[in-house]
């Protein structure tokens, strides 16, 4: 295999974590306000009933048990904790908290599977934390308890379920494995909107283009692609190009809101791409 055609599974599968940073800013801009769990909802309920009628695929008995479980948490945990930290924390501080997946991942894998990452990959991932902490020291980051707690929460139960994809991954096709987890979560979240978030307001045109825009990129094409990357890379390795999602929150910080960014922050970046180059490296 050359060099190119080993790099287009990472490639492809860095997209997802990409989309997904967009969804920060979109959250505090664009979205009606305190309505995380409902976000959240619309975001995954549509695309998870499109990909299971797409695909045409009914899981097994044996499977529901893994699927429901797999879907809380890659989905309705993971996705209410998103939007919790996207409507009350800056991009950029969320992004410390999800640094610290690709670790725990690893730390998985060694724990359970006794597979030791090697130690490149080990360093990469302590300095990749390291790194986003740097935005940290950059002018009007703000602490709320509330959204750092729900950051971290998301941040472990996405680690968990990306590692426990990787190990079920040969259970059903990707695009199923992608839609009928999207279709639990949904499911397992309409009652929580439901009964903790206020009724839905009447949605502007831009507040529906901006849902949509969260489902069909956000969910339909970012998971399909995160998925079909667990099923073909290992589990650290996929883990780390989660930090691609807040880079790309940080950036479209600074581009579009005009956030501030100090030499810090800039060191920082820099340093945790060089880190998600090296665990591809090592772990390949």
């Amino acid at each position: 295999m050359n060099m190119p055609s080993r790099w287009n599974p990472v490639l492809l599968t860095a997209l997802g974590p990409i989309i997904w940073g967009s969804t920060y800013i979109i959250t505090s801009e664009l979205l009606p306000p305190g309505l995380p769990f409902t976000a959240a909802l619309i975001r995954c309920l549509p695309a998870g009933i499109l990909l299971v009628l797409a695909s045409r695929f009914l899981p097994p008995p044996r499977m529901w048990p893994r699927l429901l479980l797999l879907s809380i948490l890659n989905i309705s945990f993971f996705q209410s904790m998103l939007f919790v930290a996207a409507y009350r924390l800056p991009g950029g501080l969320a992004a410390v908290l999800g640094a610290l997946q690709p670790l725990v991942v690893m730390m998985l894998a060694w724990l359970l599977d006794q597979r030791r990452p090697p130690s490149l990959a080990l360093g990469a991932s302590v300095l990749a934390v390291a790194g986003m902490a740097l935005l940290l020291l950059s002018p009007g980051s703000r602490w709320d308890l509330t959204g750092v707690l729900a950051a971290l929460a998301g941040t472990l139960s996405m680690a968990c379920g990306t590692f426990l994809s990787q190990r079920w991954r040969a259970s059903a096709p990707v695009l199923p494995f992608t839609g009928w987890q999207l279709l639990l979560g949904g499911l397992v979240l309409a009652p929580v909107s439901w009964l903790v978030d206020p009724p839905l307001p009447a949605l502007t045109q831009v507040q529906v283009l901006a849902h949509g825009y969260l489902c069909l990129f956000g969910a339909v094409l970012a998971y399909t692609l995160w998925f079909r990357g667990v099923m073909t890379l290992k589990p650290e390795a996929a883990a780390s190009l989660g930090l691609l999602s807040p880079l790309t929150a940080v950036v479209l910080g600074w581009v579009i809101l005009g956030q501030a960014a100090g030499g810090l922050a800039l060191l920082g970046l820099i340093t945790v791409l060089a880190c998600v180059l090296a665990v591809q490296w090592s772990l390949r």
